[in-house]
């Protein structure tokens, strides 16, 4: 019995194992100083996901990463997306659905996020023509205080995602400034892109203590020496660069993240070559100190 007992156990372990990432679930992309948690955006890999979804989700398993962002589902019914990444030990913790979908239907978007599973359900595009401007930021505050107040009711929270067309000029600060104090902290929460903050000329430092509390979720991401941004929203793929090789005080940044109270942190990578960038990217995270 003893005997049996043993290879019995052996051949659960054994399932374990190989149900779990490469590395230990949550431990990847972490260090002495990062705690993380890392996880990944899956949209860095939509190339591969347009092929085939079950090998791309293996291959972020390759990873070692646990955690996941969605921007899209690939076709698959949003319950079956969620049971092929729990498959794999992938957690899926926050998910992007378009403007027009929060505005005109955020209740199939909240049934959607709750087949999925997710804490996080937001938003990462504001439809505007030429310069975002007042008027439409305004529009925006009036459609994310009814969704989060909405998705607040399903135990999900609602969050925007800057794309640096928001920081132009308004009053004495930008529109962002606007967006966030027009927005009801309890029911609207946000995620800071890196990029999309250093791009249009910002210091994502100072918008950490301007508003802390107000940044949950956080993507990682890093701009190519060199490159000067501009208040568009736009940017060649190429430009996105293995974390800490571009212009990112990452250091600096991530220690204000962690007092500002950023939860969750999401890889972002939408270069041409983001399967060989993501691993180095985590080594990064492992090895930065302050």
């Amino acid at each position: 019995m003893k005997l049996l007992s043993t290879l019995v156990m052996g051949a659960v372990l054994l399932a374990v194992g190989n149900s779990m990432p490469a590395q230990a679930a949550g431990k990847v992309g972490t260090g002495r100083s990062f705690k993380g948690p890392v996880g990944l955006q899956l949209y860095s890999l939509r190339d591969e996901f347009k092929k085939d979804v079950r090998r791309t989700l293996d291959l972020v398993q390759s990873y070692g990463i646990r955690y996941v962002e969605l921007a899209g589902t690939y076709g698959w019914l949003p319950g079956d997306f969620r049971a092929a990444l729990l498959e794999r030990g992938l957690v899926p913790i926050a998910g992007h659905f378009s403007y027009e979908r929060w505005r005109d239907e955020p209740e199939f978007v909240l049934r959607d996020a709750k087949a999925l599973g997710l804490k996080y359900a937001g938003c990462a595009w504001i439809p505007h023509e030429g310069d975002f401007d007042e008027a439409e930021c305004r529009a925006a505050i009036e459609v994310f205080n009814r969704a989060g107040e909405l998705a607040a009711r399903e135990r999900i929270q609602f969050f925007y995602h800057n794309h640096g067309y928001e920081f132009q000029p308004h009053g004495d600060g930008t529109l962002l400034d606007l967006l966030i104090t027009g927005t009801n902290p309890k029911w609207v929460a946000f995620q800071m892109d890196l990029l999309w903050t250093v791009h249009p000329g910002q210091d994502p430092v100072r918008w950490l203590q301007k508003y802390p509390k107000r940044w949950p979720l956080m993507h990682l991401k890093d701009l190519k020496r060199g490159v000067q941004g501009d208040l568009s929203g736009h940017t060649d793929v190429t430009n996105d660069v293995i974390l800490g090789t571009g212009q990112m005080d990452m250091p600096a940044i991530l220690k204000a993240a962690r007092k500002a109270g950023v939860k969750y942190y999401f890889i972002e990578d939408e270069s041409p070559w983001a399967k060989e960038q993501i691993p180095q990217s985590l080594r990064f995270l492992e090895r930065v100190s302050w």
